[in-house]
């Protein structure tokens, strides 16, 4: 069956926020402000030390500072804490990440309700994510908001579309429910226990598939003509990559649908940036400026 759907590339787009973001880095740099990121990793895993080089990596291209904090898994808990409490009153540091997961036994819902919310460029504090579903959002978290921006570069509908989440994290199937809510979409939000779940998915003029299950959505479950984000990176036993979205048949019938990898990932850091340079716009409008 040939491919119909347009790719939704989502490096491509990145690349263009982060060049955005370039600009109004200089831009603040003429008023003294130059953003700055902290980025706490604790323990060794090697996944999160390639996803905090990736962010670095990134943070260094569009002109922001990071102040990288690497710290062993045997770490205190309060020594975690306190460090956290430090970021938080550095008036250099405008956004803070503690890159997840983090070794137990450290409590990680402990650590990110220490972030000032002021200072959660992630947007999974539970006042931004309250925030969020009130209307009234500070910092959106990034998977979701970087979603938002793909389903705008495809051109997709969303007022009165019928969306079908699947996932309620609160990292994504939650907040990207809120988003498309607060732009009139009508949403359904699926999860491990939904009845008929491929009737729901077949009404569903949007997709978005966020529940980590290699090919759990079939391809014959797409409505003709919808737009499928898929969220999911899941690693086949031949190192390969897949996403949560079953790729040939699903993009036979879709009108747009984001790859994997090369979709949604490289959005989520794009965010992630567009988040600390906001937060380093605020600084700049409300408090001192740094010397030039």
């Amino acid at each position: 069956m040939p491919m119909a759907a347009e790719i939704i590339d989502g490096k491509l787009i990145a690349a263009r926020v982060r060049a955005g973001l370039a600009v109004r880095v200089a831009e603040l740099g003429t008023r003294g402000v130059r953003p700055g990121l902290a980025v706490v990793l604790v323990g060794d895993d090697p996944a999160s030390h390639i996803y905090v080089r990736n962010k670095t990596r990134a943070c260094a291209e569009v002109g922001f500072r990071t102040f990288d904090h690497r710290l062993p898994a045997t770490v205190a808990e309060p020594e975690l804490l306190a460090l956290i409490e430090r970021l938080n009153r550095d008036p250099e540091v405008d956004g803070i990440l503690v890159q997840l997961p983090l070794p137990a036994p450290l409590d990680g819902r402990r650590v990110l309700l220490a972030i000032d919310p002021d200072k959660d460029v992630d947007g999974i504090h539970p006042d931004n994510l309250g925030r969020l579903l009130m209307g009234q959002p500070r910092f959106v978290a990034c998977t979701p908001l970087g979603i938002m921006r793909l389903l705008d570069e495809a051109k997709t509908p969303l007022v009165g579309a019928d969306a079908v989440v699947i996932g309620r994290s609160n990292m994504v199937g939650k907040p990207i429910a809120a988003l498309l809510l607060l732009a009139d979409a009508t949403v359904t939000v699926c999860h491990s226990r939904t009845r008929d779940l491929p009737d729901r998915v077949g009404r569903a003029d949007i997709v978005v598939a966020a529940v980590g299950q290699a090919e759990m959505v079939k391809g014959d479950w797409i409505k003709p003509g919808a737009t499928v984000i898929d969220v999911g990176i899941n690693r086949r036993a031949d190192g390969t990559l897949t996403g949560d979205v079953e790729w040939a048949p699903a993009a036979a019938r879709a009108r747009a649908m984001t790859p994997v990898p090369g979709g949604v990932g490289p959005m989520t850091i794009a965010m992630l940036l567009g988040n600390t340079l906001m937060s380093a716009a605020r600084r700049a409008s409300s408090g001192p400026l740094l010397e030039g």
